[in-house]
């Protein structure tokens, strides 16, 4: 069975991401890279094994937040993401694509009743990261 296990990356519109990034950066110490900054966590479950959280600054008219107007995304961390997504189906949540699949997992979006695009995540390696 599919279930939510955490939080696997915030992504956010700004108007400048680089920008930002440095901002950040320089300020308050996150080290950034081309896609912004990724977080490394062990889970209570499994403390041998790295994880990772994804944190990106994104254009404030990029088109993949779409159909959200809103400027965040959550993207979740699930397990059995087929699962999963056949269990949301049948609850009747709205499911935007298909999945897709990456060398560092699979990937779906769905929608809450207030329009928020939610992105689903199963990781496939916690040891690969983004950057």
């Amino acid at each position: 069975m599919g279930k939510i296990e955490g939080i696997g990356g915030i992504f956010f519109k700004c108007d400048d991401p680089k920008k930002i990034k440095e901002w950040y950066s320089k300020k308050l110490g996150i080290k950034t890279d081309d896609y912004g900054a990724l977080f490394e966590f062990r889970t209570a479950e499994n403390p041998d094994q790295k994880a990772y959280l994804q944190w990106s600054p994104f254009e404030k008219n990029t088109p993949y937040f779409k159909p959200s107007e809103k400027e965040f995304m959550i993207n979740y961390r699930v397990s059995d993401i087929e699962d999963l997504v056949e269990e949301l189906k049948n609850k009747g949540v709205e499911i935007l694509d298909e999945i897709e699949e990456f060398e560092y997992g699979k990937f779906i979006h769905i929608l809450d009743p207030e329009g928020n695009k939610i992105e689903l995540w199963e990781p496939k390696n916690e040891e690969k990261s983004f950057g």
